[in-house]
């Protein structure tokens, strides 16, 4: 008999996704239109995303530029940017909004380090959820007669080698992204 691990790489996979998510939102020296995704600017009586109301792109290293397709509504935006409290600084001409991103200093850099520590730490916990669910299954099954102890120890440890895998994958997540914090 063997085990269908497929849920569990889909979830590893899930967790992954997740922390590279919440590592485009945390600002280093480089402007990212990712930085903007949850910023959210009243436009028409409904909260909407930036990117649906005007073009994000990267001007400079440290600027970005927002092209509104509704000029009108620049003042919204600029407001919301500001409520999301980013650090960044905005201005707003002919040609739409600017945002700049000041320098990080090393307070900040470190401030930045330890969210990006937590953020990890919630992805080990999930993937430690993850295979504590796998493991309970592996066990019923074989409590139910549907596998041999051999077989459900060989798949325990196939199961901590995926886990193994993909926590060494979110340490290199977390190690590329400090890297480009500390640069």
């Amino acid at each position: 008999m063997t085990y269908d691990f497929n849920p569990l790489k889909k979830k590893i996979k899930d967790v992954e996704e997740w922390l590279k998510k919440e590592q485009s939102q945390i600002r280093t020296g480089r402007a990212t239109p990712s930085l903007l995704d949850n910023v959210f600017a009243e436009a028409y009586g409904t909260r909407t995303p930036l990117n649906q109301l005007g073009s994000i792109m990267t001007e400079d290293p440290r600027t970005l530029r927002i092209t509104l397709w509704d000029p009108s509504q620049a003042k919204d935006v600029e407001k919301a940017i500001m409520a999301a409290d980013l650090g960044v600084s905005t201005a707003v001409d002919d040609k739409g909004i600017r945002v700049s991103f000041p320098e990080l200093s090393g307070e900040r850099r470190t401030s930045l380090i330890k969210i990006l520590k937590e953020r990890l730490e919630q992805a080990r916990v999930s993937l430690r959820k993850v295979r504590d669910e796998i493991w309970s299954d592996i066990q019923a099954r074989e409590k139910e007669g549907g596998m041999s102890e051999d077989e459900k120890f060989r798949f325990k440890a196939d199961m901590e080698k995926c886990i193994k895998e993909a926590n060494a994958s979110l340490d290199d997540l977390a190690a590329r992204k400090e890297k480009e914090i500390m640069s």
